[in-house]
């Protein structure tokens, strides 16, 4: 989604929108999935009764009509604003999912078929295993892998960065997405999506909230807030008769004013508003979570797996020199390094080519040669010649470990080199030719500027940070020094990721991990919280629940803190709603039975000018209480990196102490206002 459609939090069509969406959900078959706000609902529909036949329960009190109406219009304005609250955080969504629904077209594909022809199709038709050819100029018309071709594609009407990236087949920048367009020369892609099931489907859908359920901590918070509810109605039912037995008479309009204020109405209005928001700001954030419950997964976060290359380095590691070992001349050593890098597509190996070249290297490319992949398991790539002659470079273990086998010598000199590459931070790669090592290439890469500061606030919190590289022990440990992480696993493999993340989610922990490519899925699919790249492959993307659409892996930081951000501001706005009980009781309990028990007027702590002055003003104060508190459960309670300890001390300090104060202002500055009104009508 585009940048500039992020900007602006709330418009005059999304407060539209929130109000018409605030009378709809009055309907009492939507108000049960929120069963606070549906006791509310009830409570005004028995005053809305009582106002036309005040004597229908026995109350005979004189203005009773008058006061039920009251009453009545008090707990209909708290049931729509907690509505309004609701509407709002999804109208947020939905100006989102209008949005990436004008990039949704169907356009002409141009389908391949089996035979070798090609025929025009609708995009909507296309099915999953489907090849199209799509040219420059052309909207690729579904999600697929690229299967041959290399060309620039935008990609700004799902990322909203307008640079284009260039999608090419193999490796892991094959994956695109439908409604991209391809800029310049041509791609074969082959569709890895049904019709209605693409990114950009579950996109829309995400955003629309559309596949929203709740989350486990939802749940868990919502069965408290029930249970309360519940109690709080057998206080209410047994106060009645032990009201009669002291001789008081109480309104039925007043019964229900007091286990309205009483319920946990303000988070109760309030809940579905911050699960919403939460997700809402991490897709603000160019973040696609496939679900609430990853992004509540992210405020557990206890452990933080992360990638090298591209998260703590900058990823560019580009061959600086070549350092030759065991006697052997640096041409030689040049000239072997050129001949593995001939099909070596990746940065490393297209610098090596480059920098050979720059040396002279005539880098041509011999008759009869096959040449060898580098994989994540024998972390080598190379070529093998005509006559029998094999070349390869790779990780200086993996070399080491290839010669010895072929029955040759490792140099003396070959740890001495590596070691002095490791200590400068770069990745040294050894080349070898049969049995004999040549010497190393030096790749240099550089630490993210701030890396140290940004895992000092996540340590501040409680969170373990472990780097993954395929370097040799040394040259992860100086990296892992220079960027502040907790520990490092050296000479990683795909499969090491996977027993990591196991052996920390054996020990109760929460596991958060970043991946772009093929072999990061089984671990991404592992994790607690996988973040894929939307430059990655289908497979990773698929694996992760949540997927970012600037491919910026250092992004996963934000996205926890968001996480922790959305509990925080859930933990806060219910301490705050349950301490507002308090100055409520204080309220109403003297009011409801001062004129039968005087020495209850002790506990008229505010000084209220009247039974029903107190009654109204706390029922005042327990509805507007609720949109006061919306711009803080959209944009979150404001996020401090600290222990676990001083944050649950602070919120105590600023939300329960301070939901105790607040109604004690608020409902008796409420009574000042309306008591002279109230005075008019007799009360």
């Amino acid at each position: 989604m585009s940048k500039n459609r992020k900007q602006k939090m709330i418009t005059p069509e999304i407060m539209r929108q929130a109000v018409v969406g605030a009378f709809t959900k009055l309907d009492p078959r939507y108000m049960m999935k929120n069963p606070v706000m549906f006791v509310v609902e009830i409570g005004f529909v028995i005053s809305l009764v009582l106002s036309f036949a005040p004597g229908l329960l026995g109350d005979t009190t004189p203005n009773a009509r008058v006061y039920n109406s009251i009453v009545s219009a008090i707990l209909f304005v708290t049931v729509l604003f907690a509505n309004f609250a609701e509407s709002v955080a999804e109208g947020r969504g939905k100006a989102q999912a209008a949005s990436l629904k004008k990039t949704k077209k169907d356009t002409q594909a141009r389908l391949l078929d089996a035979d070798g022809g090609e025929r025009m199709v609708p995009s909507s038709e296309l099915k999953k295993g489907d090849v199209v050819m799509v040219s420059a100029g052309g909207v690729i018309p579904g999600d697929g892998e690229v299967i041959e071709g290399i060309a620039s594609v935008d990609e700004s009407a799902i990322t909203g960065e307008s640079a284009p990236v260039v999608r090419e087949a193999g490796g892991d920048f094959s994956s695109v997405t439908g409604g991209t367009t391809v800029v310049s020369d041509w791609l074969k892609v082959r569709i890895t999506s049904d019709p209605g099931d693409s990114f950009l489907d579950r996109m829309i859908a995400l955003v629309e909230g559309a596949s929203r359920k709740k989350t486990p901590n939802e749940i868990a918070l919502n069965t408290l807030l029930v249970s309360l509810t519940v109690i709080f109605l057998i206080v209410i039912v047994t106060l009645y008769p032990i009201a009669l037995y002291s001789g008081v008479q109480l309104q039925t309009s007043t019964l229900i004013a007091l286990m309205v204020c009483l319920i946990p109405t303000t988070i109760g209005g309030l809940l579905s508003a911050i699960g919403i928001a939460g997700m809402d700001r991490v897709t603000r954030f160019n973040v696609i979570a496939m679900s609430g419950k990853a992004v509540e997964a992210c405020g557990d976060v206890d452990t933080m797996i992360l990638d090298k290359t591209g998260t703590i380095t900058y990823g560019n590691r580009l061959a600086a020199d070549f350092f030759p070992v065991g006697g052997a001349c640096r041409e030689e050593l040049v000239r072997c390094a050129a001949l593995t890098s001939l099909h070596d597509g990746t940065p490393e190996g297209k610098s090596t080519l480059a920098l050979a070249r720059l040396q002279g290297e005539d880098c041509g490319e011999p008759q009869g040669a096959r040449f060898i992949a580098f994989t994540a398991q024998t972390r080598m790539s190379g070529v093998d010649l005509p006559g029998g002659r094999s070349v390869r470079k790779g990780a200086s273990d993996a070399i080491e470990k290839y010669v010895s086998e072929m029955g040759g010598k490792v140099p003396e000199d070959l740890a001495r080199r590596v070691a002095e590459v490791s200590a400068l931070g770069g990745t040294p790669l050894a080349v070898c030719e049969d049995s004999r090592i040549l010497g190393v290439i030096y790749l240099k890469d550089t630490v993210k500027a701030g890396m140290a500061e940004r895992f000092k606030r996540l340590r501040a919190i409680g969170i373990k940070t472990i780097m993954c590289t395929g370097d040799n022990p040394l040259t992860a440990a100086t990296i892992a020094k220079e960027a502040g992480v907790d520990g490092f696993i050296a000479e990683c493999k795909p499969e090491d990721k996977i027993a990591l993340i196991k052996k920390e989610q054996a020990e109760g922990k929460i596991v958060a991990m970043t991946g772009d490519g093929t072999n990061d899925a089984p671990a991404l699919a592992q994790a607690n919280v996988g973040l894929a790249m939307n430059s990655g492959t289908a497979a990773a993307k698929e694996a992760a629940n949540m997927v970012d659409l600037d491919s910026d892996p250092t992004k996963i930081l934000e996205v926890v803190e968001i996480g922790k951000q959305l509990l925080i501001t859930r933990g806060s706005l219910t301490t705050f709603s349950i301490a507002n009980d308090i100055a409520k009781y204080f309220a109403i309990i003297p009011a409801m039975f001062m004129m039968a028990i005087p020495q209850l007027g002790v506990l008229n702590i505010m000084d209220l000018a009247t039974p029903h002055s107190a009654i109204l003003s706390a029922l005042i104060f327990n509805a507007i209480i609720i949109p006061c508190l919306i711009p803080l459960a959209l944009r979150g309670v404001k996020y401090r990196p600290m222990s676990s300890g001083r944050m649950l001390a602070r919120n105590m300090m600023l939300y329960g102490l301070g939901g105790v104060i607040a109604p004690f202002a608020g409902i008796k500055l409420i009574d000042m206002l309306i008591h002279p009104l109230l005075a008019l009508w007799g009360f």
